[in-house]
């Protein structure tokens, strides 16, 4: 042994054996000596074991490996087994790792982390089927207090596998003895139907999540599962959800009514987040996202009354147990007021609403609405100028950045400037899409549409799933009254890719009313402002109930507009060109 070796085994090596070997502990000088213990460590295997991690250090994985498990099989010490099993993980040979995992599990049958490496090799190695054995293991030996957790836990480990039906077939197999089990049985029904859902069998998931809750319907892990199911294709889905409702938890029901807001069913939200406040008043979150569908829906008295409720509420909590959604959800607060004051025309409220903003992660967003608001006074330039000083953290900063610039050119009706800022920062961000499809909305402003049709047909072709190009395309031709057939067609074509969207059946009610068909177009605009209060379907609805000679109905329809948003264009024009004082 060299000097360098020497040295090596003095201050690193002899130490970790010191640690690792069995019936060797340290003694202080002024502590008694303790009857001695028999040790597994004899001179020759503190010499294989040196020898071992010198070979491993010489880059000799081979030799390192076969030293290291046989004095880890003489030994019976999880730490040189697990040494032995990181030789080979280092040395890329899973073969060898699970050898030795596989021979630390036999030595030791009721080691968790023997049994833990060797189905971590084994899912590592795509060996899906040779898993079932060790995950039956890994559940029995788990205690029974950690038993439900670790069996929610286990699902990652299969849903990535590339085998997804043989995986969830194995997952299913080694869970089935636990399936009646009182404790565990509703968890392990869901956690099988998570892995169905990953290798995309929703019925077996769906069953998985049935059987779960019929075990127990107090058990929040098959309505999760049942939650991430839920869709207007599979109305079961929602059936189990509601069935684990009355014992849900408030964050559970929270997540229902979020999920039904994606669905943009805001009436049935509403009526799930007034339980949520009656039975848990308590519970903030309720009332934050209330107040911001009241202020959707124009409902500014009663929007500004839950907001204010939901502060109060955040503010009189522990700081100790205030964390980052608490701080996310006060700053929304603040932003929602800003915009009811803001819908008052009361500009200085709404900067000072915006002033309150601390948690960093919204300061810059905070920051370009006040820049937003300085243009509204006419101040455009010292907003751009303040919108382009503000620092970038990262690639979402550097994007909305340049997305409130444009925005405050083009509330500002400066079109050219907008456009030609747009050129330029194309240019520097030539796959940032949603600038294309902002430059065509600016031609469309400038009148100059085959431009306009240029750039939607681009994106149309870069992105077909995206339903925005086909509408907004189709709507302008139906607008401008051209080519009525292919501006229903398009319309259509985004229809199908989000067909509950309310904004497009707007679209394509306003091209059929231009094609002369008056009742469609009415039936399409009472669902779709039914669904989604906006002022510029009403502008739309109202337009085509004063042509139907309905204009009672129409300036009804018409207030419920000006009510909900008075600055409108769409709206503002509407009246102006009908001469129209609701």
């Amino acid at each position: 042994m060299d000097y360098y070796e020497r040295m090596r085994f003095k201050t690193v090596l002899l130490p970790w054996l010191m640690s690792c070997t069995l019936g060797l502990h340290a003694q202080g000088a002024s502590a008694p000596e303790p009857a001695p213990k028999s040790s597994a460590l004899t001179a020759p295997l503190f010499y294989e074991i040196l020898l071992g991690e010198i070979s491993a250090r010489a880059q000799e994985p081979g030799a390192a490996f076969s030293l290291m498990l046989d004095a880890a099989q003489k030994t019976r010490d999880p730490s040189v087994f697990q040494r032995a099993v990181q030789i080979a993980l280092q040395a890329r040979s899973g073969e060898s790792a699970l050898q030795a995992a596989k021979a630390w599990s036999q030595a030791l049958p009721e080691s968790r982390e023997a049994n833990h490496f060797v189905l971590q090799i084994l899912l590592g190695l795509n060996r899906v089927a040779d898993t079932l054995e060790p995950l039956k293991r890994e559940i029995a030996l788990a205690p029974a207090k950690e038993r439900r957790d670790l069996i929610w836990s286990l699902p990652p480990n299969y849903e990535r596998l590339g085998e997804r039906h043989l995986a969830a077939l194995t997952f299913q197999n080694a869970l089935t003895n636990w399936l009646s089990d009182p404790a565990v049985g509703a968890t392990a029904w869901a956690s099988i139907g998570r892995v169905w859902l990953a290798a995309a069998d929703k019925p077996k998931a769906l069953n998985a999540a049935t059987k779960g809750l019929a075990a127990d319907a107090r058990s929040e892990h098959p309505a999760l599962l049942a939650l991430s199911m839920m869709s207007p294709e599979l109305p079961a889905a929602e059936n189990l959800v509601k069935k684990h409702l009355p014992h849900a938890r408030p964050e559970y029901r929270m997540a229902y009514v979020k999920s039904l807001l994606r669905g943009q069913r805001e009436d049935d939200a509403k009526l799930e987040l007034q339980r949520i406040r009656t039975q848990t008043p308590e519970y903030a979150d309720a009332w934050l996202i209330d107040g911001a569908l009241a202020l959707q829906l124009g409902q500014l008295d009663l929007a500004e009354q839950q907001l204010q409720h939901y502060l109060g509420l955040v503010d009189a909590e522990p700081a100790v147990q205030q964390h980052a959604d608490t701080q996310r959800g006060r700053s929304q607060a603040y932003f929602s007021l800003s915009e009811l004051a803001l819908k008052r025309k009361d500009l200085n409220t709404a900067q000072e609403w915006l002033q309150r903003v601390d948690n960093p992660d919204d300061l810059l967003r905070a920051q370009t609405r006040r820049a937003s608001l300085m243009a509204r006074q006419g101040k455009v330039d010292e907003a751009i100028t303040l919108i382009q000083a503000l620092p970038e953290k990262s690639d979402a900063d550097v994007k909305l950045k340049r997305t409130a610039e444009v925005q405050v050119l083009r509330d500002n009706q400066l079109f050219e400037r907008a456009r030609d800022r747009l050129q330029t920062l194309i240019g520097q961000y030539p796959q940032d899409l949603d600038l294309v499809y902002e430059m065509a909305m600016i031609h469309e402003k400038l009148d100059n549409l085959a431009e306009m049709e240029r750039l939607l047909r681009q994106l149309i072709a870069a992105k077909p799933d995206d339903p925005h190009a086909y509408n907004a395309l189709g709507y302008s031709l139906a607008d401008k009254n051209l080519r009525l057939p292919e501006a229903i067609e398009l319309i259509n074509k985004a229809l199908a890719i989000s067909p509950q969207d309310p904004f497009i059946i707007d679209s394509l009610a306003w091209a059929q009313f231009r094609s002369g068909n008056l009742g469609e177009a009415l039936r399409l605009l009472k669902g779709a402002f039914k669904d989604r209060p906006d002022a510029e379907i009403a502008a739309h609805l109202g337009e085509v109930l004063w042509t139907a000679n309905q204009q009672q109905e129409a300036l009804e329809v018409f207030r419920e507009g000006i009510k909900l948003n008075p600055d409108n264009e769409t709206l503002t024009e509407t009246l102006k060109r009908l001469r129209v004082s609701p």
